[in-house]
């Protein structure tokens, strides 16, 4: 009997590898192409989408063809685990007669409100094309916290076509995704019990951080800067702000003087993420040298082992589910300022739910403040209760991931049927 080989396919976003960073042997890579030319935008979803349907499936099935013919030197492939966005790659493992499984990277409520689609049509909160027709409060289940039906994941991503594209998307995933023989999920049943009681068929095997399985994270769309860590290690415990947006917040000049100062305002030590693409222009003149003996600002930065440090205090996050994951494993208190996607209900959850963190609000122009960033951070830091209920949190995370832990326990689940073979 053979071993077990399967085929992971991710949603084809940004990642990199350096030359620093390497695969076990068990593993490699092997790309095949997504149907866009050199040139492209990937940031036009709806393109990009067409495109991957268009030509993916029938390169994925070639691919498969030849590793299934290499005979004694590669075992056949007996899984595809794809991302549920990619859930044509079901179609093809049903095809084959390949078991499938379906992996949903980002919170499950957010998944539960996508497999909930049909029921928020009949309920007229959306239209057919998904295009918003009410807004107010929506309870996907009796026992779940209640979502703004405009924080739904395709309304908050571009203009209306884009929207609508992502839409169709999310609409062909849900038809394949139920083609799939599992279905897991990168978060905790601690972390969102109402969610996993609700949805039963959602099977958390999180938070999946590096640090939680002993192992080195790789793949980083820009080069880490390491400084900020030997930075870090000079300021005083607690008091460090920590600034990080993710890999596609973009803000426009007057929002990025706004978050400059108010930051200079706090008279406390930052770190501040700003990637090369970020922001317009930065016009602030004089910033560099007013802040430089209490803040450092970085390119990019080795993330998990920042929110570790214990010089910071708090994170500053566009609360992305990997970010929020990490802070969260991590016991730090938020300060939420999404952007787009599901970063405004997972904004919920860190508010309203878990209670560990505070949301910006914005004047009637749409920006966030100097004094509101200056103000907020204090009443945060100020606070000790959500640092209290942060570490809580924390453990909670680890609780799942520790041995005999629900996460852990679906794991094991998982690897189990993953390495069973038909007789």
């Amino acid at each position: 009997m053979g071993k077990p080989h399967a085929i992971l396919v991710p949603y084809p976003a940004q990642d990199a590898l350096s030359e620093d960073d390497k695969l076990n042997d068990l593993a490699s890579l092997v790309s095949i192409p997504d149907g866009l030319e050199a040139g492209d935008d990937r940031f036009e979803l709806g393109k990009l989408s067409d495109a991957i349907f268009r030509v993916m499936p029938e390169k994925l099935e070639e691919l498969i063809e030849e590793l299934n013919g290499k005979g004694d030197d590669c075992e056949k492939v007996t899984c595809i685990v794809a991302d549920t966005c990619m859930g044509w790659a079901f179609g093809i493992a049903q095809k084959m007669k390949i078991r499938s499984v379906a992996f949903w990277p980002a919170s499950g409520v957010v998944l539960a409100s996508l497999i909930c689609i049909p029921k928020l049509i009949e309920d007229g909160y959306i239209d057919k094309k998904g295009t918003l027709m009410k807004k107010q409060m929506v309870q996907l289940s009796p026992t779940m916290p209640a979502i703004s039906s405009s924080d739904f994941t395709w309304l908050s991503i571009g203009d209306l076509k884009t929207q609508q594209s992502l839409f169709d998307l999310i609409q062909k995933a849900n038809e394949f995704m139920k083609l799939a023989d599992y279905l897991i999920c990168n978060s905790a049943y601690e972390l969102e019990t109402s969610t996993f009681t609700s949805f039963p068929d959602i099977l958390p095997i999180g938070p999946l951080l590096a640090s939680n399985r002993v192992a080195k994270q790789i793949g980083h769309f820009w080069k880490e800067d390491s400084t900020c860590l030997t930075w870090l290690d000079q300021q005083p415990i607690g008091s460090v702000i920590y600034v990080a947006f993710g890999s596609f917040t973009v803000f426009d000049s007057r929002q990025f003087d706004e978050l400059a100062v108010g930051l200079e305002m706090t008279n406390m030590p930052f770190l501040w993420v700003v990637r090369p693409d970020m922001f317009e222009d930065m016009k602030n003149e004089g910033f560099d040298d007013r802040i430089s003996k209490r803040g450092k600002i970085v390119g990019w930065a080795p993330q998990q082992k920042v929110l570790n440090h214990p010089s910071v205090g708090c994170f500053v996050s566009h609360c992305g589910w990997n970010s929020v994951l990490e802070g969260v494993s991590s016991g730090l208190p938020f300060m939420c300022w999404p952007y787009f996607a599901d970063q405004f209900i997972n904004r919920v959850y860190v508010c309203d739910v878990w209670k560990i963190g505070l949301e910006f609000d914005k004047d009637e122009s749409g920006i966030i403040t100097r004094e509101e960033i200056k103000n907020k951070l204090e009443k945060l830091l100020e606070d000790d209760e959500y640092k209290v209920r942060a570490v809580d949190l924390k453990e909670m995370a680890a609780v799942a991931v520790g041995r005999g832990g629900h996460s852990d326990k679906n794991f094991s689940s998982f690897i189990d049927w993953i390495e069973e073979r038909d007789t």
